[in-house]
């Protein structure tokens, strides 16, 4: 297993977790994310993935139906990301990146693994939950805010950062970096 393969699986697991026990009725609740219901949040996960690789020459099949159930929908996604993610050419393919020269594993690592971990608190959020974010991951979170400098701020990634209270629990003072309050 290469390392984006490695890393997007451990991302996907709590994820995976998480949104099956997601009750029918809060998939309509709102999410952290404005006017995105908890849904909404995961059709972006899925359509976000799709669409980046294959931008890169990837074809994951038939889009799943977010909307007739997001949890299968998700599940059927991860599926075709992990089967591609399998070849050891995908992830090395190079490309011109906001950032620079990159290849399609280090994007994907540094913005849509990283994403997952920052939407599954948003789902967490919507659904009355814990999120289970543990350290190392509120760890990966920062570390990835901090890659991004100002374009974390930039139209459709994150809000503003919002104050969070110097006692709060560190998982607030992450998130609030993203413009979350916890």
């Amino acid at each position: 297993m290469n390392r984006t393969l490695t890393q997007y699986t451990a991302a996907d697991r709590p994820l995976t977790d998480l949104l099956s026990t997601v009750p029918a009725a809060a998939w309509a609740d709102p999410s952290p994310c404005e006017g995105w219901s908890a849904a909404d949040v995961v059709g972006h996960l899925v359509a976000a993935q799709r669409e980046f690789l294959g931008t890169h020459g990837v074809d994951l099949g038939p889009a799943p139906d977010v909307a007739t159930g997001p949890a299968a929908a998700w599940r059927a996604h991860a599926d075709a990301v992990a089967r591609a993610l399998a070849d050891d050419a995908v992830p090395a393919r190079e490309f011109e990146g906001f950032f620079g020269p990159t290849t399609v594993g280090a994007a994907f690592l540094q913005f849509y693994v990283w994403d997952m971990l920052v939407h599954r608190w948003d789902l967490a959020r919507a659904a009355g939950v814990d999120a289970g974010l543990t350290a190392e991951e509120l760890d990966r979170i920062e570390e990835g805010a901090e890659s991004f400098g100002p374009a974390l701020y930039m139209d459709g990634i994150c809000r503003t950062a919002v104050d969070a209270p110097a006692d709060a629990p560190r998982e607030a003072r992450v998130l609030a970096r993203l413009g979350r309050a916890a």
